[in-house]
């Protein structure tokens, strides 16, 4: 990795842990060169477009990452119902790790008004988690619809956990969820109506009730 190459992915990820914490106004381009050890002129060099430039790269970057991370816990889940319970759990030991500074990636500029190509990042991030959980509850339009209630009550968790410091919040969420998903597509039932003695007796011509 050359100097510079070095230099933007500081800027990056400086960035992204910025945002994260306190938001887009809040995060000035003198906080990050300084939290960065980039040095001055740097941004400009490197991001053209100046803070939402930066700002986009770093809220990709960053949603990437996390998603990453979400992802492989969806996969190894063998039901939707298990994998809701194991990103709730995930997310929730994250949250405490960080002393209940860090929640989703993106969530703390969302809640402002950015600019219109900082808010297409955040909605391009959201969508694309939107298609991972859709894919997991069944696709289609139900799966897109369970999906947009999970996203929901998770990201809506994660703002509770952090308001009063505690995981219970994500907790709770994660454990009604798997409650609520069992029915869904992508659950464990098993595939297909059951067969019960009478319809298998009206499939074979047999009479399989108790003779009179």
């Amino acid at each position: 990795m050359t100097k510079g190459e070095h230099t933007r992915d500081a800027l990056v990820a400086t960035t992204g842990e910025l945002l994260r914490r306190q938001g887009y106004h809040a995060t000035g381009l003198a906080q990050i060169v300084a939290e960065s050890g980039a040095p001055r002129g740097s941004i400009y060099f490197h991001f053209p477009g100046g803070k939402d430039e930066l700002a986009t790269r770093a809220l990709d970057a960053a949603g990437a990452a996390w998603r990453a991370r979400i992802d492989a816990v969806i996969a190894a889940a063998p039901d939707l119902g298990a994998a809701v319970r194991a990103v709730c759990e995930l997310l929730a030991d994250d949250l405490a790790a960080s002393d209940y500074q860090d929640g989703c990636p993106v969530a703390a500029v969302a809640l402002e008004n950015p600019s219109p190509v900082v808010r297409d990042a955040i909605a391009a991030h959201y969508e694309r988690w939107l298609a991972a959980i859709a894919a997991r509850a069944g696709g289609a339009q139900l799966g897109r619809g369970i999906a947009t209630f999970v996203l929901a009550s998770i990201e809506g968790a994660l703002l509770l956990a952090k308001a009063t410091r505690s995981k219970q919040p994500l907790h709770t969420v994660g454990a009604m969820l798997a409650a609520l998903s069992s029915s869904a597509p992508g659950s464990s039932r098993p595939a297909g109506p059951r067969r019960t003695r009478r319809s298998a007796g009206r499939r074979t011509g047999r009479r399989t009730g108790p003779r009179r």
